[in-house]
């Protein structure tokens, strides 16, 4: 049975790695000419990813690129006393277990574990899909697929061709990102620093093996910006315009922006589809269920998602038409969860008013004074918020193997 993913990052590797184990046939398409190494930002794999991680095989090698980040600084706009916090407590009261890695090295070591077994093709795209399977590509390269997914992100090309535009299923939640690759002028390692206002908050933080930093950007307004998503010049300037008049070492950032060999900059947006399903093509990850980069646990959620698709598609032994819903049940209330979380977070992180940014100060004063225990504890007890990621139950597919899902003789317990 062969199977097209669209999208080389973090959910399509991840998704190729468990359908070539099930015994699919497996091709991987990236626009890019190589496999995208662009500085990248940093990324939170939570308890469920994190086992995940473990049962590929590749835990060692993820725990060895993490990034090292142990302490924040921050600063508050009009404060000369900044804020001190051990990130580990902030992360102790998220998830028991977790890690941050560079989004780039996850997307390496998902790609080294699977390049031997699954077929990729660099520097071409999908241009269409019929309604059984015949894909033509940018190059005008045509061949049939059983299945197509889409694993291309948040601005999917595949969601695109066979739902429809982006604009019917986007929700702006107030907010951008940007982060930029810049010189580790500080000398960071093992910390970040910031500083926050109403509206706005901009950090600068080092890793470990990287050898410059990331300054990271995110404000609010209060309508969507008009700027097209490939027009960087247009990205910096209003990046400038939402920071001018930033103290701290925000100057010396946006000094950086024009040298940055790396920019990324997007609206925090959330994806809402009633089906991430037509016909022979699905998609996973951000690209269907995106619930708002830096504040929803995307990441995890594309890891934990293409782990429960390939199993649903193993267990189903390929019939799309029963595995499809199947997947989509399965991990729906984590979708879900995701974009209330996210919400929530999105309108913490960046204060919308002066109250707000004395309780978010107030806030990490408590956790950085509170013993580990008791925030810990507290945590737990509102398991279905701050603790959403640790909550979810990975279904177990391990009884699917390679021949039954070829051959889709075993029947599911």
């Amino acid at each position: 049975m062969r199977i097209l993913i669209s999208g080389a990052s973090v959910a399509g590797p991840a998704l190729a790695y468990w359908l070539n184990r099930y015994g699919f046939d497996v091709t991987v398409v990236e626009r890019a000419p190589a496999l995208r190494k662009t500085g990248g930002h940093a990324i939170d794999l939570f308890r469920p990813a994190m086992d995940i991680v473990e049962q590929m095989g590749v835990l060692e090698r993820v725990l060895a690129r993490k990034t090292g980040t142990e302490r924040l600084t921050m600063y508050r706009e009009g404060h000369d006393k900044p804020v001190e916090l051990e990130i580990r407590r902030v992360i102790a009261a998220v998830s028991d277990r977790h890690v941050e890695i560079m989004r780039d090295d996850l997307s390496e070591i998902f790609y080294d574990a699977t390049r031997d077994d699954v077929e990729y093709v660099f520097g071409d795209s999908i241009a269409s899909i019929s309604g059984t399977g015949e894909v033509t590509f940018d190059s005008g390269r045509e061949e049939r697929y059983d299945l197509v997914i889409g694993a291309d992100g948040l601005h999917s090309n595949v969601r695109r061709l066979v739902f429809g535009p982006e604009s019917q299923f986007a929700t702006w939640i107030g907010a951008y990102l940007a982060v930029a690759s810049v010189p580790n002028y500080l000398g960071f390692d093992g910390r970040m620093e910031g500083i926050t206002g109403v509206g706005r908050m901009a950090g600068l933080y080092g890793a470990a093996r990287l050898d410059d930093a990331r300054a990271l950007f995110l404000f609010r307004t209060p309508e969507p910006l008009d700027y097209h998503y490939r027009d960087v010049a247009r990205q910096k300037e209003l990046l400038r315009e939402h920071f001018a008049g930033v103290g701290w070492e925000v100057p010396r950032l946006l000094a950086e922006l024009d040298r940055a060999p790396a920019f990324y900059f997007d609206s925090i947006t959330q994806l809402r589809l009633d089906t991430w399903s037509r016909g022979r093509v699905t998609l996973v990850g951000d690209a269907g269920y995106c619930p708002g980069p830096a504040v929803g646990g995307s990441t995890s959620l594309a890891v934990v998602g293409a782990y429960i698709l390939a199993g649903e598609l193993a267990s189903y032994g390929g019939d799309h038409t029963r595995a499809f819903p199947a997947y989509e049940a399965e991990i729906g209330d984590y979708v879900r969860r995701s974009r209330t979380f996210a919400i929530n977070a999105a309108r913490r992180i960046v204060p919308g008013n002066a109250f707000d940014l004395w309780a978010l100060a107030r806030m990490a004063w408590l956790i950085g004074h509170l013993p580990a225990g008791l925030t810990r504890a507290a945590s737990k007890i509102g398991s279905k918020g701050v603790r959403l990621h640790d909550s979810i139950a990975l279904k177990d597919y391990s009884a699917f193997t390679a021949a039954a899902a070829r051959q889709g003789t075993t029947s599911r317990p």
